[in-house]
């Protein structure tokens, strides 16, 4: 059973998704809170496996309160959640710790396919938000700060893994083998922890690779 605990300064929000989840096997919704200091506080008293956190609220933001969360506690899970497509709200919550990202306007079958992804360890954002990422990535791939643990090369096939080309485009823009551009492709995997492509940009995002 996966405990969850709603965090939004919206009640009716918070009824529809509890509605929303009310009967769905598996899922448990076991509290409410109203900002970020009320969930951080219900979490310090119940065992709550994954936090839906809505990013702007009052007293402390779902930004602070994700942060103060998973210094307290690193399983627990944080569903990021907000009204807003904007960069800097999906950095700001990804960078604090949070393991998934939707809008509010996210449908039931995305809202569940996020949870179960979440509980199971892996990180989710919606098709939008991951849209957004890879622009954004691809954009600022001028600015690309190379990590030490990646190579320059590395660097130009996630630039161009970001942008949807091919293994096979890939290597003809770069001028290598096909699989060279697998093993960098699977190095990349293993570097940046991750297990397909959304994840690839999600987590150098989060790393500070991307801004």
């Amino acid at each position: 059973m996966i405990n969850v605990l709603i965090a939004d300064d919206h009640q009716l929000f918070i009824d529809g998704l509890k509605a929303m989840l009310q009967g769905v096997n598996g899922i448990r919704v076991i509290g409410e809170a109203n900002n970020g200091k009320e969930a951080v506080s219900f979490c310090s008293q119940n065992e709550v496996d994954l936090v839906i956190m809505d990013v702007n609220m009052p007293e402390m933001d779902g930004v602070e309160a994700t942060k103060e969360l998973c210094k307290r506690d690193s399983r627990l899970k944080i569903l990021g959640l907000s009204m807003h497509l904007d960069r800097n709200y999906i950095s700001d919550m990804l960078k604090s710790g949070a393991n998934g990202y939707l809008l509010k306007n996210t449908g039931k079958g995305d809202l569940l396919k996020a949870i179960k992804t979440l509980n199971r360890g892996d990180s989710y954002v919606s098709d939008e938000v991951n849209k957004l990422l890879l622009n954004s990535f691809f954009k600022n791939t001028s600015r690309y700060q190379v990590d030490e643990k990646l190579s320059e090369r590395e660097a130009q096939v996630l630039g161009c893994i970001a942008n949807g080309l091919t293994t096979l485009e890939i290597g003809e823009q770069l001028f290598i083998s096909k699989n060279t551009v697998e093993t960098h492709r699977k190095n990349l995997l293993y570097k940046l922890k991750a297990k397909n492509t959304a994840e690839l940009v999600n987590n150098a995002y989060i790393k500070g690779l991307i801004y």
